[in-house]
């Protein structure tokens, strides 16, 4: 497979930047997935890595040799679109071979890499059929043989689960992590969804308006993320903000007045951190604790019952805050609820938007997806 370096890349359509400076590094056999609002970036960024779009400065290096002047067909890539873009008078076979017969690859050696292609794909049934007799998920499963066939040496996605349904959604998602296990390939993967960014990949880049916000393993950006937005976008449901005022800072951690008048101590670096200053505290849903002697409180708005999980959506004067209750939880629309949260998991932002420096590690935040599936097994047996 290969490596892929970014070095200072700019992107201007006219008088509009819309890449602004990007710096990456992809390793050998990474799954990378860029994540981020609709307008960020990430697929012009995808698409100048592909040759599709030119960089209006910096440089796209593979394996260490720059490629900003070579051809999209020269630069050993597969994409892979939102749209399948099958051609639908061809066979599934013949759909995925195409690129190899332009290529000029014999008859016997394109039936052969189909085949096999086929079988890592579970589409062997389906080599015979026209795109109109296939589902969606067929469809994108064809799209993705067709890339794999041509041996590249980097696969690029481009929100290729968008148009399926929720179900076909999930299942193309393990269907996708298991074949980056199988071709041990480099993989770069666009998405606006941050839970198939969670669930994929090895390393998340975070882009907000052509810049790169935070680059790391999806639980690093989980528990440590850099700044405001990072930490609003990762995780679902999202995490919760309130505004507070610093009672006491230091090296040592952050003493801060809650609405409603309760302390409490959170474990940042509050170094340079005047008493008074106003910051934004972010705990998520999943860190509240129910608690009728709890120092918040707010009303009930919205129920939405998931089965195993409840989410309570509870109005306080300063904001809404979402609870991740048990899903046999009997509070009602209306009622008064009471709660903490746990605040060694809990984040404060300054007026910059930027995290204070955790004071603790979380021990899962380091794991990359292989890690983390060995944890996993490990824990079953």
């Amino acid at each position: 497979m290969a490596t892929l370096q970014l070095r200072n890349i700019v992107k201007r359509f006219d008088d509009t930047q819309v890449i602004k400076g990007v710096d990456l590094d992809v390793n050998d056999r990474e799954f990378v997935v860029f994540v981020g609002p609709s307008g960020c970036g990430k697929s012009t960024l995808l698409r100048m890595i592909a040759g599709l779009e030119s960089a209006t400065s910096g440089d796209i290096l593979i394996d260490g040799q720059r490629i900003n002047e070579v051809g999209p067909a020269e630069r050993g890539l597969a994409m892979v679109f939102q749209s399948y873009a099958l051609y639908p008078h061809m066979t599934v076979e013949d759909n995925m071979g195409f690129s190899l017969k332009l290529a000029g690859v014999s008859k016997e050696e394109r039936r052969r890499k189909v085949r096999e292609t086929a079988e890592i794909l579970q589409l062997e049934p389906l080599l015979d059929r026209k795109p109109k007799a296939l589902s969606g998920g067929q469809r994108q499963r064809v799209a993705i043989g067709r890339a794999i066939v041509r041996n590249p040496s980097i696969f690029l996605f481009d929100e290729p689960l968008s148009n399926l349904d929720a179900a076909l959604r999930v299942q193309m998602r393990i269907e996708l992590a298991r074949l980056h296990e199988a071709l041990d390939a480099t993989m770069i993967y666009v998405t606006h969804d941050q839970i198939e960014a969670m669930t994929m990949a090895d390393k998340i880049v975070v882009l907000q308006g052509g810049v790169v916000e935070q680059v790391g393993s999806p639980m690093a950006l989980y528990h440590h993320p850099r700044n405001r937005f990072v930490a609003g976008f990762i995780g679902s449901p999202k995490m919760n903000f309130v505004k507070v005022t610093v009672a006491h800072a230091g090296p040592a951690g952050v003493e801060v007045r809650l609405p409603g008048g309760v302390n409490c101590e959170v474990p940042v670096d509050g170094d340079g951190v005047a008493a008074g200053t106003v910051l934004e505290l972010g705990f998520r849903p999943e860190h509240i604790q129910l608690d009728v002697g709890g120092p918040l409180e707010g009303c009930i708005e919205v129920i939405e019952r998931l089965g195993g999980l409840t989410s309570l959506y509870v109005r306080m004067p300063e904001a809404l805050i979402t609870v991740s209750a048990d899903g046999n939880v009997e509070h009602r629309v209306g009622d008064t609820l009471r709660f903490g949260f746990a605040p060694d998991c809990a984040h404060l932002f300054g007026s910059d938007g930027l995290a204070l420096p955790s004071l603790h590690r979380h021990p899962l935040a380091a794991l990359n997806r292989q890690d983390n599936r060995a944890i996993s097994m490990a824990g079953s047996q």
